[in-house]
């Protein structure tokens, strides 16, 4: 598994290298005429033990003696590329989109996003940096979690709470990120979370031993008020004071609402 993912890192190494070099082939991997099985073989070989670590992290850096510039696999565009430094189209929130149910403005959105992409990496290599953050063409997105718990605070990141649903616009996005290219990807996408995403998880084993049951599992949803609910004041007898208080200072002149503001 792991050499499995060291070799299609590489090979979307390549693919970049590709956009940020000349065509000149000191190395079989640098020839773009040989396929990518055989160009990812030939790197491999190349690199060290300590070069393969060090590819392995998202702040992946350069190999000069190579020609491989430095990249950070870190990007996001969940609703249009983000946090970028140049200015890109924003399209609503992923679980907005998803209430639209139409695959083919998803699709639409994400071809978009990938062109912008394009051109923002175009301009990172132009500017020598690959380096950075939110620069690159690998896009951590789109995320297939199914929304079951209203109190995991990533749901607007989703499609929501139907499998089907988050598969057939999950299926949208990542083709129109990707493209209809036969041998090069116009981004990349890639599909999240596996693990360690803050949430939805059975919490029943790490809530027990605080004394706090939530009863949340993958396929259900039930939020009974616990002993931390009520310590931080969700509670209806709390609510309702914090809305009569509101609502008593309302009531007042304003200057004296915006003093107490």
């Amino acid at each position: 598994m792991k050499t499995k993912k060291l070799k299609y890192q590489i090979l979307i190494l390549i693919s970049l290298w590709c956009t940020a070099q000349k065509n000149d082939s000191k190395y079989p991997f640098q020839n773009t005429n040989l396929t990518f099985e055989e160009r990812v073989e030939n790197l491999i070989e190349q690199l060290t033990l300590e070069e393969k670590v060090a590819q392995m992290l998202n702040a992946a850096p350069a190999i000069p003696r190579l020609g491989i510039p430095a990249y950070d696999w870190w990007n996001e565009t969940l609703h249009g590329v983000a946090r970028t430094p140049f200015k890109t189209t924003v399209f609503p929130q992923a679980i907005a989109m998803a209430a639209t149910f139409d695959k083919n403005s998803l699709y639409k959105m994400a071809d978009y996003s990938a062109l912008e992409g394009r051109a923002i990496y175009n301009k990172a290599v132009e500017l020598n940096r690959t380096n950075e953050r939110y620069l690159g063409l690998t896009y951590w997105t789109p995320n297939i979690n199914i929304f079951r718990d209203p109190r995991w605070g990533r749901g607007q990141e989703t499609y929501g709470e139907d499998p089907f649903l988050t598969a057939v616009l999950g299926d949208a996005f990542v083709k129109g990120l990707q493209g209809d290219d036969p041998k090069y990807l116009k981004a990349a996408a890639c599909a999240k979370h596996y693990a360690v995403h803050s949430l939805p998880i059975n919490l029943e084993s790490l809530a027990g031993s605080r004394g706090i049951v939530y009863g949340l599992d993958h396929f259900g949803y039930s939020a009974p008020a616990s002993v931390l609910d009520q310590k931080f004041g969700f509670t209806a007898e709390n609510i309702s004071n914090e809305i009569l208080k509101y609502l008593e200072i309302a009531q007042k002149p304003n200057i004296q609402y915006n003093n107490k503001l």
